[in-house]
C-alpha cells in the first residue's frame, strides 16, 4: 500500500495536514510523535532485553 506512494501524495498528505491542523500546531505534533516514537523504541528494547519469566524455564511437576 505505501510502496505506491509517490511524490504528489506526499504532498497532498501535507496539504490535508495543514488544513486540519494549522500551521502553528505542526512543529508541536511533529514534536510529541518524535517523542512518542522514542519511548515506544525505548520500552521495545527494555523488553528485549529482559529474561524470559522464571516460570516459562521451569517444568511442571508430576503427581
Amino acid at each position: 500500500m505505501l510502496a505506491n506512494l509517490n511524490g504528489w501524495h506526499a504532498v497532498l498528505i501535507l496539504v490535508v495536514v495543514l488544513l486540519l491542523f494549522g500551521a502553528p500546531k505542526i512543529p508541536a505534533l511533529a514534536r510529541s510523535l518524535g517523542q512518542s516514537m522514542r519511548i515506544f523504541k525505548k520500552e521495545i528494547r527494555t523488553t528485549d532485553d529482559e529474561p524470559e519469566s522464571s516460570a516459562a524455564g521451569t517444568l511442571p511437576t508430576q503427581p
